[in-house]
């Protein structure tokens, strides 16, 4: 395989996402009227938005949300993350897949699928997918009441969430599952994007590259393009400390989860990671790679249950047949 089409499809979304394409302004302007007024004309006078403008973003992601999953009403703080929704959905779409993997390649469906999603966000945005793409439950947890707050009002303000989403505040910052998974949970998929920095100098670092990338400007104090407030980008450690510690806790609820899964930007993390289950006795362990854009990221999934107990599972929960 030559080097460009390995590059051409390492940058390729999953086949189901449904942003795939370029992005159809005439039909999202449709969806959004407001998005009009955030259009320009690219370097080759295509239509396109100010990635380096945060309401921009946040429009754009309005009329993606409107458009392609008939989300009406989409509302959060300017200062909390705005997530792009195609790198968002492209994780619900690979962790489908696992399931259906394990499923004679037939992706469980419906309300008999429960996950949980780590750092739920104000934006509600991986339960939003999960809902509308497949029908599964979710449950959703975060450290901050205002995050909680904010996904709540999503899921009341749209009648196909309702019922479907259940936001549980994470009291102890310190904890990830402690105080959110309970003893009789079952849970078929633990998802979780970590923060990324360690600190705030770095996370302004990062952002400065990234508005430098999109618009060739170069910002002291730049305002970050999908916008985050500090416990939704910093945590004590960065992601590695975050992600040990998921994997520390998992050990702990092996008999609540099937999967549990986080992503892992830094590559340079991988190696301590796999280290790290090898450890705690992870008995399957997969990695997915991911690549949007000008960025390449990737999927480590894990499960406790052996494959006699996996078979057990599906067949209690997703009431489907596998001998």
């Amino acid at each position: 395989m030559s080097l460009e089409k390995n590059k051409q499809e390492k940058f390729r979304l999953h086949f189901r996402n449904k942003n795939r394409e370029k992005y159809d302004f005439t039909s999202l302007t449709a969806s959004n009227p407001e998005l009009k007024n955030h259009i320009i004309s690219n370097k080759t006078g295509e239509q396109s938005i100010d990635f380096s403008n945060p309401l921009s973003v946040k429009v754009l992601n309005q009329a993606l949300l409107n458009c392609y999953y008939g989300i009406s009403s989409w509302e959060f703080p300017d200062e909390n993350l705005c997530p792009p929704i195609p790198g968002r959905a492209d994780y619900i779409h690979h962790v489908a897949d696992l399931l259906g993997d394990n499923n004679l390649g037939t992706i469980p469906t419906g309300d008999k699928i429960t996950c949980l999603d780590i750092g739920l966000g104000a934006s509600c945005i991986y339960p939003i997918v999960g809902v509308t793409e497949y029908g599964w439950k979710f449950i959703g947890s975060d450290i901050d009441p205002k995050s909680i707050a904010s996904a709540q009002s999503i899921v009341n303000s749209n009648s196909t969430l309702k019922n479907r989403i259940e936001c549980r505040l994470q009291k102890n910052s310190k904890d990830i599952l402690h105080g959110i998974v309970s003893k009789g949970d079952k849970i078929d998929l633990i998802i979780c994007n970590p923060p990324f920095h360690s600190s705030l100098a770095e996370a302004q670092k990062s952002s400065r590259r990234k508005i430098r990338n999109l618009s060739g400007k170069n910002m002291k104090t730049p305002q970050l393009n999908f916008s985050g407030i500090s416990s939704e980008l910093i945590c004590d450690g960065g992601e590695y400390k975050f992600i040990q510690t998921l994997i520390e806790e998992s050990k702990e609820f092996s008999e609540n989860g099937y999967w549990f899964s986080t992503l892992v930007s830094k590559q340079s993390n991988l190696k301590g990671i796999y280290k790290m289950l090898d450890h705690i006795g992870a008995i399957q362990q997969t990695t997915i790679p991911l690549g949007t854009g000008n960025k390449s990221s990737r999927i480590v999934a894990w499960t406790f249950l052996s494959v006699v107990k996996q078979k057990e599972w599906r067949e209690a929960r997703w009431h489907i047949q596998t001998s």
